[in-house]
């Protein structure tokens, strides 16, 4: 429907002293702080994790040398979907000198819903990134303490049933450390950046920069600050849906990804018709992960 003359009587009339409702600020793009961004010349993006070797062996003096097969482990698929908006404004509305105000309120208004959803699709990964019914590219989800290995063993994760605090979180970090390949030799992985929702933004400001131990009468230094475990702080995101459930990146690469298939396009016509001009604002994108070793999550315990 076109924004007529009849949804903006106040407008018409004099003595109007403001108009308000649409100069609320946003929030930024939060999605910066988790996932990589690349972009993408096709309908879908596909990436294929590869298995290495297993741990050279001992060769016996006279035998012969031992071989190992390379393969693929899995493939992580990317489906871009397309993000659209417009609205309309009517004939008349535009005779009466209505479009120069209109057209720039509510393209503004236009761009805060377009981000708005990004931000949303953004976040919708963790939030259902503990959820069976949204899995990656080896079958589970993305924090599992099951992702299969070719070797035959799992990595995990994710911690079950633990709130944000110094017990959980040094274990997380102690569970990174001990993540291994496809074949099952460890890998240096180090967590990044603690990700919580403004439920927990007190609890990782005193756990990450308390010079001591938090919650305690001992005087014992702060670890996590003083050995730089979460080199990259923390930040807050938003759109998080559970107040109880935190995450870490970290620096395991080709995990989370963002790919802009179409960037953010605004265009305008005028319908012959009816003679409305009509705004639009189009994108096309997908976000998504890969190796879900490039986060780690819980979902708190309650």
């Amino acid at each position: 429907m076109a924004i007529s003359r009849a949804q903006l009587l106040k407008e018409l009339l004099p003595g109007l002293n403001a108009l308000f409702g649409l100069e609320y600020k946003s929030y930024g793009e939060e999605h910066k702080e988790i996932y990589e961004t690349e972009t993408s010349e096709r309908s879908f993006e596909e990436e294929t994790k590869l298995s290495g070797f297993s741990a050279a062996p001992v060769k016996a003096e006279g035998s012969a040398i031992a071989y190992d097969n390379a393969q693929e482990a899995w493939t992580a698929r990317y489906n871009h979907e397309t993000i659209a908006l417009g609205f309309s404004i009517t004939e008349e509305a535009v005779e009466d000198n209505l479009y120069d105000s209109l057209s720039k309120r509510y393209t503004k208004a236009l761009a805060r819903a377009m981000a708005y959803t990004k931000q949303v699709k953004a976040a919708s990964v963790l939030n259902n990134g503990f959820s069976s019914s949204y899995v990656g590219g080896d079958g589970q989800p993305l924090f599992s303490a099951s992702h299969p290995l070719v070797s035959g063993g799992t990595n995990s994760n994710r911690l079950t049933a633990s709130d944000l605090n110094e017990t959980s979180l040094e274990a997380a970090v102690i569970q990174i450390a001990g993540w291994t390949d496809e074949r099952g030799l460890l890998i240096a992985a180090k967590p990044n950046k603690l990700i919580v929702p403004p439920a927990l933004m007190f609890t990782a400001k005193r756990l990450l920069d308390t010079e001591l131990r938090v919650a305690t009468a001992d005087n014992d230094i702060n670890a996590l600050k003083a050995m730089g475990s979460i080199p990259g702080g923390y930040t807050v995101n938003h759109y998080l849906t559970d107040t109880n459930a935190w995450f870490l990146t970290t620096d395991v690469p080709n995990g989370m990804k963002y790919f802009v298939r179409t960037p953010l396009q605004n265009s305008m016509d005028g319908d012959f018709d009816t003679g409305n001009v009509r705004y639009k604002s189009r994108e096309r994108y997908s976000f998504g992960f890969s190796d879900p070793l490039g986060m780690f999550g819980s979902p708190g315990a309650s």
